[in-house]
């Protein structure tokens, strides 16, 4: 039980929010006896990790719900799975087949992959197993599904009584030629089986019914059980209408839409639900990451590299700025995840709420004590030619005699993801420096001074001996060159680990001829 004077005085952003959430929608919460927050996901392209991260934050602020009140939460994670398929994505087969089903619900067109019925339910289906993953607890709701049983017959009729005032709404923001074509409602074309996007010629509010103009002819069809749907803004508030939805967050791109969306749910009658909107994430080029596109780094490759929680904790850090999501910086993320199970061990209760990983791990953060950094381990990978979990964890053993894989499941696993990135992604770039004369003359100096060490001395004091090595070799004015040099001659990479860890991690004789395989 945490602290009521800590949870008050944390500024931690899921508490943040969760604070707001119990603030902004007392009264409707005390009348539901529960707490609605809702994730989307536009099953258009395949599942990215944007989408991942929208369930994972909203999972934290759940979390954090769960230390303020004891009503129950639920997590709405909603497919818009009945919209029309605008473009073939580049990261498909069969865009043949796509091509040919272009504008119709993707829950009508035929699956490319051919394992579901449809391309909409096997994104589903790969959002969904991605999530159980993870152990995420959330309601998946299919748009198709709520829209063909009837759940949303009433807020569709609801609309449709408020249409004037919808469209007073949604007609200033738009160009004065789509103003002439704009409705609310899209029929499913029962020709076709396209979602049409055609104007109103006249609503029957009593019959629940609208005569569309179809290229000069009439269309008339029941906005009811599926046979239309909503433009997205006016969808987006008769969900959270229809769901009762407290809490959403959402992509800085859709701020405006959330805008419009807040004034339609308010002329039907209640209120919008609390709101968050993050920064987007982008490719290694600074370009927004898009599920039809597939750039950046996709779910299944940072498994294949790091753990889910090292991709939880990258969701958690600064949601509110723009950041770059591409292989290169797993490394990176899952050092700072290993850091603060670290940092964890000695903090008070008002520190470990700010620890991102106490969020991460729902407040239950590991206790194993790390072994060495993500980053370590590559190198290690390396300079051991481990191509398996079995032989790098022998080479760890001759050095940790006293570690077991069963009481250091983390690095069990990282042992891992280690050799996959490495023969992935590091092996191929790796770029060794050839030193001349004079900087060769400087590393003979190095692997004599490791004559003078064993293996039973602290890393501080091989470190220490390597620094005056470099000062005596010409290196005094710049440190900074000296390990660069050998970083560059030894890792082939300008960057690399603490020099007097890793040696005496990997032994003093193994370094020696390492060194002098490097420099022959």
């Amino acid at each position: 039980m945490i602290k009521k004077e800590n949870l008050d005085k944390t500024s931690a952003w899921p508490f943040v929010e969760a604070k707001k959430i119990l603030t902004e929608r007392k009264s409707l919460i005390q009348k539901k006896g529960k707490i609605t927050l809702q994730t989307g996901y536009g099953p258009s392209g395949l599942p990215h990790i944007g989408t991942f991260g929208e369930v994972a934050r909203t999972s934290m602020i759940v979390n954090a719900l769960g230390h303020l009140t004891d009503l129950p939460t639920e997590i709405i994670t909603f497919s818009d799975d009945m919209d029309g398929l605008r473009k073939v994505p580049d990261n498909v087969p069969q865009k043949e087949l796509l091509q040919k089903n272009l504008h119709k619900p993707l829950t009508q067109v035929p699956d490319p992959f051919e394992k579901f019925k449809s391309f909409g339910e096997h994104n589903n289906e790969m959002l969904k197993n991605f999530l159980d993953s993870f152990n995420f607890k959330y309601n998946f709701k299919s748009s198709t599904n709520l829209y063909k049983s009837g759940f949303f017959n009433s807020s569709l009729q609801t609309i449709l009584k408020n249409y004037d005032g919808i469209m007073n709404i949604i007609l200033p923001t738009l160009g004065k030629e789509r103003q002439k074509t704009y409705s609310p409602f899209l029929p499913i074309c029962p020709d076709s089986n396209r979602v049409l996007e055609i104007p109103v010629k006249e609503i029957d509010i009593n019959k629940s019914k609208i005569i569309f103009d179809n290229n000069g002819k009439n269309l008339e069809t029941s906005i009811l059980d599926g046979n239309c749907k909503l433009q997205w803004k006016v969808d987006w508030a008769m969900r959270w209408y229809a769901l009762d939805v407290d809490f959403e967050m959402y992509g800085k791109d859709l701020i405006e839409s959330a805008i419009l969306s807040t004034k339609i749910i308010k002329l039907l009658g209640k209120t919008n639900p609390s709101g968050f909107a993050y920064e987007l994430f982008l490719d290694e080029k600074g370009e927004k990451i898009s599920k039809s596109k597939g750039n950046g780094i996709t779910i299944d490759q940072w498994l294949e590299y790091a753990s889910p929680e090292s991709l939880s904790l990258y969701m958690y850090q600064s949601p509110k700025r723009a950041k770059k999501l591409y292989k290169e910086i797993v490394p990176k993320a899952v050092d700072e995840y290993l850091d603060f199970i670290e940092k964890a061990k000695n903090q008070n209760e008002l520190q470990l709420l700010m620890n991102p990983v106490w969020h991460v791990h729902n407040s239950k953060v590991p206790k194993e004590n790390m072994i060495m950094s993500f980053s370590m381990l590559l190198n290690l990978v390396e300079t051991s030619n481990a191509d398996n979990n079995q032989l790098l964890w022998k080479f760890v053993k001759k050095y940790k005699k006293d570690i077991t894989e069963k009481d250091h499941p983390i690095f069990n696993k990282l042992v891992g993801y280690a050799i996959k990135y490495f023969n992935d992604l590091i092996k191929l770039q790796k770029n060794y420096k050839k030193p001349n004369n004079d900087e060769k003359l400087a590393l003979e100096s190095l692997i004599k001074t490791l004559d003078k060490c064993n293996d039973e001395m602290t890393p501080e004091d091989i470190q220490t001996l390597i620094y005056s090595t470099g000062k005596e070799n010409g290196y005094s004015d710049n440190l900074r060159d000296w390990f660069k040099l050998i970083y560059e001659v030894v890792f082939g990479e300008e960057n690399g680990p603490r020099i007097g860890f890793f040696i005496s991690f990997f032994g003093v004789k193994e370094t020696k001829d390492l060194i002098l395989n490097k420099i022959k």
